[in-house]
């Protein structure tokens, strides 16, 4: 069976992600399954995401010269045309970006290649320069960034239009790896010594100085440092939220939603694994990434439990640290999960944001005297942010409020905003309550 080359392989992917697969799952099994070089996994990894995060763009240079709806095109050929167009924006050379993406589609629907070869050099005609429109109407700005009108409205209301448009363009940013070192296996220093050795870029953290931003390291997961539990890919902005949990050598540490595992390794690393960090998640079959996380890290105070956040079979004020990391919109991590903009719906961002308030009820029954509860989600709409925080503020009136961390996270109701171009991080937003110490006469 000979290698698929990059096109190919991206094309294959674009087509499972449109059935109802998730790009960061999908592909790297699909590139550790192959026999490509290091610089062909990151090729493809550039067409994948990038194609994903540009579909608007690119459908807005494909429409005027198609005698069809892009619809009506079988997803091979509409993901070839789509791939084709991406790497005429980015620069790439007409004879490569027209001819390979026609020779890769040649593989799944041969019959089709006339059709797209011709599409292609008519957008190619086009330009560059590539005329987008201007402007800061919702729909110039959609099609500039690639996002549907009702996340360009939404942002827009929520964070005025100049930082709703910077959030927005930074989402179409590749992200950079940043690893989070085990402090119980090593030392910062020591792992970004072995990184540069390898011809990667190392740069401390813009927001957590112990965090490593990690530039041409490759695959993560053929990392040594990762490979072997000594350091864990996680954003900056991730790891600023479990460090806001506070947690202590032989806490009692509560996670609601804790799958993949990040937040909950970290809480345990930062115990020194002494303790227990219960990590609960509605998905079991989700809960085997937390163990196999604590697993690789190490960590024996780890416990997954399968269970609905809204109701947990845990005795009241039994957990000295609780952290809701509730489901949300992930307006946050567009650029991570290029495909989520095209699959959440307007709705849905009500709908969570019921769910969080129920979320961080039953969580704040849970924190003993004395301790504290943390609210966090990935995303930066202001009801499921600001008006959380004012649900809480009424119904949780025992809890009392803890200072926010500073810039460049920025003060959002009692709690503190995290927006991506503030540090170039995921935007977050955190909230940290207390319950305050039982009085003894």
């Amino acid at each position: 069976m000979t290698t698929p080359t990059p096109r190919e392989l991206a094309l294959d992917a674009l087509v499972r992600v449109e059935s109802g697969a998730y790009a960061n799952v999908l592909l790297p099994q699909l590139l550790r399954s192959s026999a490509m070089e290091q610089r062909e996994r990151a090729q493809t990894t550039e067409l994948v995401y990038g194609t994903l995060r540009r579909r608007r763009s690119l459908d807005a240079l494909l429409e005027p010269v198609l005698d069809r709806d892009l619809d009506d095109l079988d997803a091979p050929v509409r993901a070839a045309l789509r791939l084709g167009v991406y790497q005429l924006v980015e620069d790439v050379a007409p004879h490569a970006a027209v001819g390979e993406t026609v020779g890769a589609l040649g593989r799944v629907a041969p019959r089709a290649k006339g059709f797209v070869n011709a599409v292609l050099r008519r957008v190619a005609a086009l330009g560059p320069p590539w005329l987008w429109p201007e402007g800061d109407s919702v729909e110039a700005v959609g099609i500039r960034t690639s996002m549907p009108d009702w996340i360009v409205a939404r942002l827009f209301d929520d964070l005025g239009v100049d930082d709703g448009t910077a959030a927005l363009e930074l989402a179409n940013a590749p992200a950079a790896l940043t690893l989070r070192v085990n402090p119980r296996r090593s030392r910062v220093a020591d792992v970004a010594e072995e990184l540069a050795a390898t011809g990667a870029n190392v740069e401390r953290g813009a927001l957590l100085p112990d965090a490593l931003v990690v530039r041409g390291g490759g695959d993560p997961g053929q990392i040594a440092a990762v490979a072997d539990g000594r350091a864990t890919p996680q954003d900056q902005g991730s790891q600023a939220v479990a460090a806001a949990v506070g947690a202590m050598p032989g806490d009692r540490v509560l996670e609601i939603g804790a799958a993949p595992g990040g937040k909950s390794t970290a809480l345990a690393e930062a115990m020194d694994d002494r303790g227990s960090v219960v990590a609960v998640d509605a998905h079991a079959g989700r809960l085997d990434l937390v163990q196999r996380a604590a697993a690789r890290l190490g960590l024996g105070a780890v416990f997954p439990v399968a269970a609905d956040g809204r109701h947990l079979p845990l005795r009241p004020g039994s957990f000295d640290r609780v952290l809701v990391d509730a489901p949300c919109s992930g307006f946050g991590v567009l650029r991570r999960r290029p495909e989520a903009r095209w699959r959440i719906q307007p709705d849905a961002v009500a709908e969570l944001a019921v769910l969080q308030r129920e979320l961080l009820l039953s969580a704040a029954a849970l924190v003993r005297p004395g301790g504290r509860l943390v609210y966090s989600v990935c995303t930066l709409t202001r009801a499921e942010t600001i008006d959380v925080d004012d649900w809480a503020r009424r119904a949780l009136p025992e809890l009392t409020v803890e200072r926010p961390p500073g810039e460049p996270w920025r003060a959002w109701g009692r709690g503190a905003l995290l927006l991506p171009q503030a540090a170039g991080t995921d935007g977050m937003y955190l909230l940290i309550l207390s319950r305050p110490p039982e009085r003894h006469n």
